[in-house]
């Protein structure tokens, strides 16, 4: 008969949210997070025998991101990210491998008076910067990202010449609408890098092939933007992109007498397409433990 075994496992304080004001100087600055903790290692004792001498409680990781927070500060996700992971693995003998999953929510000054206040923010919708660290004995890895990017075209997109069948209905289409809410994480190949500088010429580089590429599918979009992002920076190894297609449909406005020239849309929210790719070099180095994500990775 089969024996029963502990298979693969992993524990961490999850969604931390951590904001820091920095308060030095008149006006002040802020950087808010969301950030989760996970370490790796050989913890079969405690599921085994209930042995928790191995175990750093998922307090004590919860309490290291905030006090991090302070010492070591948020200048970038990915520095913080990294110094935490750095500490897990290098400071706490059983721990084997951290892997800090991050989201940054961004603010902007409110106006007051036409003039910029010190202190005070209005949250800033336009996306949700992620980043993924994560560090073993193999080395480190940083997975840089965003997600909830809501980005609309009213034209330059085209679906037709598709594979049909006894069940297709779908009319082709030289003129539609395309939007998504777009979600995209690049794996760098280094640590040595402005991570401030190149997520915003990461995002940019997606929203410009988003809006000048003539798109005869969301699938031809999406490898036009992973393909800008590498060709710019040799840095990065490889992107991966999940798209909503969200779906816009020209409305029947004929039982009033109207003329509905792709003027007037019902956006549908469901059920969508998802379209995802993975945009790569030939040559990348291996991504290791890169992707072994927090939640879900058991699955």
């Amino acid at each position: 008969m089969s024996q029963i075994i502990l298979g693969k496992n992993q524990y961490g304080k999850a969604e931390n949210r951590v904001v820091r004001i920095y308060r030095d100087k008149p006006r002040h600055e802020i950087r808010d997070i969301n950030v989760s903790t996970c370490l790796r290692g050989d913890f079969a004792a405690a599921h085994l025998a209930g042995d928790q001498s191995d175990v750093l409680p998922t307090d004590t990781q919860k309490q290291t991101a905030y006090a991090y927070a302070k010492e070591k500060g948020i200048g970038s996700v990915e520095d913080y990210g990294l110094a935490l992971a750095r500490h897990f693995v290098h400071d706490v003998a059983p721990v084997q491998a951290a892997r800090i999953e991050i989201e940054e929510y961004a603010w902007e000054r409110a106006v007051v008076g036409g003039t910029e206040h010190d202190h005070t923010w209005i949250r800033k919708g336009q996306e949700v910067r992620t980043a993924a660290v994560t560090v073993d004995g193999s080395g480190e890895y940083v997975v840089g990202g965003l997600k909830d990017l809501v980005i609309l075209k009213s034209t330059g997109s085209e679906f037709a010449g598709f594979l049909t069948d006894p069940y297709t209905v779908l009319e082709p289409t030289h003129d539609r609408v395309m939007a998504t809410s777009l979600v995209a994480q690049w794996r760098f190949t280094s640590t040595a890098v402005d991570w401030e500088t190149v997520y915003g010429q990461v995002k940019a580089a997606l929203v410009e092939q988003f809006a000048v590429v003539q798109s005869l599918a969301l699938q031809q979009t999406l490898f036009q933007m992973g393909r800008a992002v590498l060709e710019n920076h040799p840095d990065i190894a490889e992107v991966r992109l999940s798209a909503p297609n969200k779906h816009h449909f020209v409305y029947d406005l004929s039982p009033f007498g109207l003329e509905n020239n792709n003027e007037v849309f019902n956006a549908d929210d469901r059920p969508y397409g998802l379209i995802q790719a993975t945009v790569t070099r030939d040559d990348a180095p291996p991504a290791g433990p890169a992707w072994d994500v927090q939640q879900g990775w058991l699955a």
